[in-house]
């Protein structure tokens, strides 16, 4: 089974880069983030028509998330289901095959010590107690994918000097990303990339794809029973260097 995620910053804008990904990497499952559109501006019929159906959290002009399958999708879930209100769509599972799915958007948090980084704190602790509260990490197959917002290795980062104090390196974020983690997942894209080196982001100002400044913030962390079932990981770098492209590179593991 080939499982992808990838935030393509505005699914109006992207559309046809997704449909045409759809058609030439079959991914069995396919979480999307930053949708940015309404759920009924989801473009249903085109994925239809590449053989897929899609289970959607939007929101208007801001955030919004999808998974997208060739496969039955059963169960779907939106948000944390929690007694927080939120109006942010960053949230929305769905089981396949056996399997839970998890597309996560986690928040930016724009300057260290801001009112959106305590969110961004807040909304992981929210993930860390709806994990415990849904799956047994030794049982269940859980695949958590999505825009993280979080390097976890300074290895991760093309330039640590520039990226390390910031709400995307910063220890207290790291440590936050561990606690999610601490319920029972493990990065299934690091092991196959051991040294490091392979980024998922760049920033369009200053030109980063073109000048190699990334940052690994996207990530497929699972549950040890489906974590040793994996087989390969890689970023699709060349949907990143297509005319007109999201600032994310698709991320794509398989499991056997």
């Amino acid at each position: 089974m080939k499982v992808a995620t990838w935030n393509v910053n505005s699914i109006r804008a992207r559309q046809q880069h997704v449909v045409d990904w759809l058609d030439a990497a079959r991914p069995d499952v396919l979480c999307l983030q930053e949708l940015k559109v309404a759920d009924r501006e989801f473009p249903f019929e085109q994925v239809r028509e590449c053989g897929y159906e899609a289970a959607v959290f939007g929101q208007k002009t801001y955030n919004g998330v999808a998974i997208v399958s060739h496969l039955p999708l059963d169960n779907v879930q939106k948000g944390f289901g929690d007694e927080e209100e939120d109006p942010q769509a960053r949230l929305i599972s769905a089981e396949v095959e056996g399997m839970t799915v998890l597309s996560a958007y986690f928040p930016n948090g724009g300057e260290v010590g801001s009112d959106k980084y305590d969110y961004k704190l807040r909304w992981m602790k929210r993930l860390r107690r709806l994990l415990g509260r849904r799956f047994d990490p030794d049982a269940d197959e859980v695949a958590l994918c999505g825009d993280f917002n979080v390097a976890p290795f300074d290895d991760d980062i093309a330039r640590p000097a520039e990226w390390r104090a910031s709400v995307l390196a910063c220890d207290s974020v790291r440590d936050a990303l561990d606690d999610v983690a601490s319920f029972g997942l493990q990065d299934v894209v690091r092991p196959f990339h051991p040294q490091g080196g392979v980024f998922s982001w760049w920033d369009y100002r200053g030109r980063g794809f073109e000048r190699g400044n990334g940052l690994r913030i996207d990530h497929v962390f699972c549950t040890p029973k489906l974590s040793k079932r994996t087989i390969g990981a890689v970023v699709d770098r060349q949907e990143r260097a297509r005319k007109s492209p999201s600032d994310h590179a698709p991320v794509v593991v398989e499991f056997a």
